[in-house]
């Protein structure tokens, strides 16, 4: 999931960076609210998390804009304004969530799995296709053996990045993902992307997954069929 972080606090702005991207999001950073519309005027980002005392404009009037134009992009306001005034001005705005600094990491994080499961298709963090079961929470990946075993499934270790190369695949199964469009799942601005990175973590993925769980659609991407 690609996430815009709104925040003029820049160590702030680099802790929740970190955080963010060691649980698997992808996390561009902008510290005033003109670059939030910009970043904003093109559809790249999957979430929003939105400081409220920004240097040029008010994070409310981002919230705002970002409503007028009919836009469903989930936002948690992330703030030191904690009055009921405030938290309900920024609801009424149109805020998914809002979370009063300082706050525990801890809760950002389930706050952000509650969107993230809103947004797909899952009910929990359990993804699952076929024989194989993703855990948003945990990070683990259980395929499930051919053997007739009491516990049949057997815990397949997978790098952070192909680890969100599969999550991506499967909560958009029955979809074809271009490699444009993993890239976008993987990497934040600025950061160098080889050539053949998704082709080499699909590579590393199929090894270790059931045979064509993964497929490739010839010069358009790759798909995981929801009827596999």
């Amino acid at each position: 999931m690609r996430i815009l972080l709104v925040e003029d606090d820049l160590p702030l702005a680099k802790a929740l960076q970190r955080s963010l991207q060691s649980e698997g999001f992808v996390v561009n950073h902008v510290n005033q609210g003109k670059l939030a519309l910009n970043a904003l005027s093109t559809p790249d980002q999957d979430m929003i998390i939105l400081d409220l005392g920004l240097p040029d404009i008010d994070g409310l009037d981002v919230l705002k804009h970002l409503r007028n134009q009919k836009s469903s992009l989930p936002v948690i306001i992330l703030t030191a304004r904690d009055s009921i005034e405030s938290k309900v001005k920024g609801l009424d705005y149109g805020a998914d969530d809002y979370l009063v600094k300082p706050f525990e990491i801890q809760e950002l994080m389930a706050r952000l799995r509650v969107i993230e499961r809103r947004l797909g298709t899952a009910n929990s963090s359990l993804i699952c296709v076929g024989q194989v079961k993703l855990d948003t929470f945990t990070h683990k990946v259980l395929v499930e053996s051919d053997r007739n075993t009491i516990n049949n499934e057997i815990e397949i270790h997978f790098s952070k990045k192909e680890f969100m190369v599969l999550k991506a695949l499967m909560e958009n199964a029955g979809r074809i993902l271009s490699r444009e469009q993993i890239e976008s799942k993987l990497y934040h601005w600025g950061e160098e992307v080889l050539s053949n990175a998704v082709e080499v973590h699909i590579h590393k993925l199929r090894k270790s997954l059931p045979e064509k769980f993964i497929q490739n659609v010839r010069g358009v991407g790759y798909i995981i069929n929801n009827a596999y």
